[in-house]
């Protein structure tokens, strides 16, 4: 049986590519709506609908466990599919408890997601409980998930626009950035670039791993097979050279971004 893996668009990439470290033999099933892509400037209620449809295609296709590898899409749906399905759905958080919890004295921490995730209630409920001291900022970069989209990941462009945001801020007092979307791992080089050498960069994708992996050996799911995937677009497999070059090419940069 298969792990599913949900995001957006590209994202999660960032999530699977981190279980394919992990859990080398398992067998994966990503899932890219990208006939939907960007969730984060969307209603809840569609972004809901679309996650639904989603779980149900690839509860279609046999999975034991589902990753929603997207912040967004967690905040929006993760307690009523929860509710509606009764195999483990794990989900995405801005990684804000160990950034506060390693935090300097004197320092600050920023958290870096789409519009909608800085919005809802579960990041807010978070921070109420870890972020004592009011220490955190929040950032909106919405631009960031099209970027990622049309594979623009080092440009002036991009620089720009991440430059402009950041404008406001003084990059020397923060310890730590929290990347509180998938799509934003693709861009740790020029984050890394911009702050400070002594701000960490920090995301989700090892913790939400590591926990999927101590839920399936609770439950005796852990298996020995190829550690092949099956890419989808919209529940439409990938299949030509073009698509699977694509998914590769994805995987090459996530795995130079690993260094930051």
């Amino acid at each position: 049986m298969k792990i599913g893996i949900f995001d957006s668009g590209i994202g999660g990439l960032t999530v699977l590519h981190q279980a394919m470290i992990t859990l080398p033999q398992e067998e994966y099933l990503y899932y890219a709506d990208t006939d939907h892509v960007p969730y984060g400037i969307r209603p809840k209620e569609e972004i809901l609908e679309f996650v639904d449809n989603a779980l149900r295609f690839m509860l279609g296709k046999g999975v034991k466990a589902v990753i929603i590898a997207c912040n967004t899409a967690t905040s929006a749906a993760i307690k009523t599919l929860r509710s509606r399905y009764s195999l483990p759905i794990l989900g995405m958080e801005p990684a804000v408890k160990p950034a506060v919890a390693r935090e300097e004295e004197g320092k600050r921490v920023m958290v870096a997601a789409t519009p909608l995730t800085l919005r809802e209630e579960k990041l807010r409920n978070l921070l109420h409980q870890v972020d004592k001291h009011h220490t955190v900022d929040l950032l909106p970069l919405p631009e960031l998930v099209r970027f990622a989209e049309r594979e623009e990941f080092t440009s002036q462009a991009v620089e720009n626009y991440l430059r402009g945001e950041l404008a406001p801020f003084h990059l020397e007092d923060y310890s730590a950035l929290v990347l509180g979307c998938t799509h934003f791992n693709y861009f740790k080089d020029t984050f890394s670039r911009l702050f400070p050498s002594s701000t960490e960069l920090i995301d989700g994708s090892c913790g939400t791993v590591n926990h999927l992996k101590d839920i399936l050996k609770t439950q005796n799911l852990l298996e020995e097979n190829t550690g092949c995937v099956e890419y989808y677009f919209s529940g439409r497999k990938a299949e030509s050279r073009e698509q699977l070059a694509y998914f590769e090419r994805l995987h090459n940069r996530l795995e130079e971004m690993l260094r930051f």
